[in-house]
């Protein structure tokens, strides 16, 4: 009888442990397969369909001890941006936040920028948030008429304001893209004026990476 109770336990004890590597086996399948897939897509294809969400590690240096941090996010063709401004590396003394949102779609390889594609951003809406409750700051970054109230988003796809034009005017961005063999995403250095409304603006040079979290 002891036997008997032995030789099923057994069995039974072989039967899971057998289903258990098959499981396994599947699982590394689908997995490497998943894997193979993305690594077959043609560059503009896994440019074009990003998905999740792309951000600065820590806010890297525009200039003149100013810092931004972008946080990226992209499903199905759609993307948006909420960027940050602010004047130390650690953004406790933020200036703004900016927000835009919309479609985007990767067009070609850049003539300019070894790597990267020309890829086109829509911007079907702007907004802007003032943090600072500095006068004296809000007006060096050309805030000050815009009818901003310091804590308070507000929608400035119809008016714009400071360096950001209104929706009608600028309704798309000429940048750059570029994902590298690690999953880092580059985009186009932006001009000063921050006019990339036309193709004659498209960037010639990348900005450091945001990495997907």
């Amino acid at each position: 009888m002891k036997k008997t109770i032995n030789k099923i336990t057994d069995l039974k004890y072989g039967k899971i442990k057998y289903l258990s590597i098959l499981f396994v086996i599947t699982i590394s399948l689908f997995l490497g397969n998943c894997k193979s897939n993305q690594n077959n897509l043609s560059p503009i294809d896994a440019l074009s369909e990003l998905n999740g969400k792309y951000i600065d590690l820590k806010p890297y240096e525009y200039g003149k001890g100013v810092f931004g941090k972008r946080e990226f996010t992209f499903s199905n063709g759609r993307w948006t941006l909420d960027f940050i401004l602010g004047l130390d590396p650690k953004l406790q003394k933020q200036i703004f936040r900016f927000r835009t949102l919309g479609s985007y779609k990767v067009l070609k390889p850049s003539h300019f920028v070894s790597g990267s594609y020309e890829a086109n951003f829509s911007e079907e809406k702007k907004y802007l948030t003032l943090i600072t409750e500095s006068r004296e700051l809000a007006k060096a970054f050309g805030l000050s008429n815009c009818g901003l109230t310091t804590g308070v988003e507000k929608d400035i796809s119809e008016t714009g304001c400071a360096l950001w034009k209104s929706v009608k005017e600028c309704p798309m961005d000429h940048d750059l893209l570029k994902l590298d063999e690690d999953g880092r995403l580059y985009f186009g250095v932006r001009p000063r004026d921050n006019n990339m409304c036309k193709q004659e603006f498209r960037p010639k040079s990348l900005t450091p990476p945001v990495e997907k979290i």
